[in-house]
C-alpha cells in the first residue's frame, strides 16, 4: 500500500489566520498545513480518507488523477468542504464515485451538499457521487476495508483500517470493541491536537498511552495544531512515533 498525507493540519490549518505565533510564522514547510485527509493506493484501487477544504489544492500537489472512491469519517466542514471537487473524477471515470460512511454521516453529506442530490438543469456542474452508509467491515474492488466506530466529543464517526494501517482521527473516546480491530498494526495514524486535554480530540498523552497499548509498528499523528511545533515535538517522542507532514509518503507492507 501506498500512502501519501495530503493534509494534516486541524480545522484552522496552519498557519492559522492573523496568528504570529512561532508555529505560525515557521519557515520549517513541515509545519505548514492543510486540513487532514490521506490518499491510498492498495492492489490498484486509489482511495480518499475524506474531503478537506484544500481538496483541490492537495490534489494538483500530489498528482491525483484518479478517485475509486471516498471514506468519510464523519461530517464536519475540515473533513468534508471539498466534496464538490469529486467532479472532476466522476466526469473523467464516466461513474459515479463511490462515498462511504456511517449513516448519520451520510445523511447529513446528502443535506449540506444537497444540490448534488436533486434534479438539476443539465449542464449544471455538480459531483456525481452513490452515497453507501455502512456499519460494518465491507470489501471495495477487492480491498478488505474495516469502520473503527469511535467517538469525537458525542458524535459517533468512523476510523477506518485497511489491511495494516489504521487511520483515526477526530477522536477523543474509543469503545473496547474497537480497540479489538486494531490489533497487529504496521501503521496507525492518530489525530492529536495538542499537549493539553481536549474535550474531542486526543491529545499527546493520552495517544502514547493508546499506541502503548495497541504497540504498531510505527504511529503517526496527524490533524495537528499550531500548539505542535514539528521538529521539536518529533525530538520528545518515543521511537516508532512521528508527526506526519503534508506530502509525506510512506509505504505500508
Amino acid at each position: 500500500m501506498e500512502l501519501t498525507f495530503l493534509g494534516t493540519g486541524t480545522s484552522h490549518g496552519i498557519p492559522v489566520i492573523g496568528c504570529p505565533c512561532s508555529v505560525c510564522t515557521s519557515p520549517n514547510p513541515k509545519n505548514k498545513r492543510t486540513r487532514s485527509s490521506i490518499f491510498l493506493k492498495q492492489q490498484g484501487v486509489h482511495l480518499l480518507i475524506d474531503t478537506a477544504t484544500e481538496f483541490r489544492l492537495q490534489a494538483l500537489a500530489n498528482q491525483i488523477e484518479r478517485v475509486d472512491g471516498v471514506l468519510y469519517t464523519h461530517c464536519h466542514a475540515d473533513h468534508v468542504f471539498g466534496f464538490d471537487d469529486l467532479r472532476v473524477f466522476g466526469y473523467r471515470q464516466q461513474q459515479p464515485v463511490p462515498v462511504y460512511g456511517n449513516e448519520p454521516t451520510i445523511g447529513e453529506l446528502r443535506s449540506v451538499f444537497s444540490y448534488a442530490f436533486r434534479k438539476t438543469q443539465e449542464g449544471g456542474g455538480k459531483p456525481q457521487v452513490e452515497t453507501i452508509a455502512v456499519d460494518g467491515p465491507f470489501v471495495f474492488q477487492g480491498v478488505e476495508i474495516t469502520p473503527i466506530p469511535v467517538f469525537h466529543g458525542e458524535l459517533p464517526i468512523f476510523g477506518y483500517r485497511i489491511g495494516k494501517m489504521a487511520y483515526v482521527t477526530d477522536c477523543s473516546r474509543m469503545p473496547r470493541e474497537s480497540l479489538a480491530l486494531l490489533d497487529g498494526l504496521d501503521v496507525l495514524i492518530l489525530g492529536v491536537v495538542r499537549y493539553e486535554p481536549h474535550s474531542t480530540h486526543m491529545h499527546v498523552e493520552q495517544a502514547l498511552k493508546l499506541v502503548e497499548r495497541l504497540r504498531p509498528k510505527r504511529t503517526f499523528f496527524t490533524h495537528l495544531s499550531h500548539l505542535l511545533d514539528h521538529d521539536e515535538v518529533n525530538r520528545s517522542l518515543p521511537p516508532g512515533v512521528e508527526l506526519a507532514f503534508d506530502g509525506l509518503r510512506i509505504t505500508v507492507d
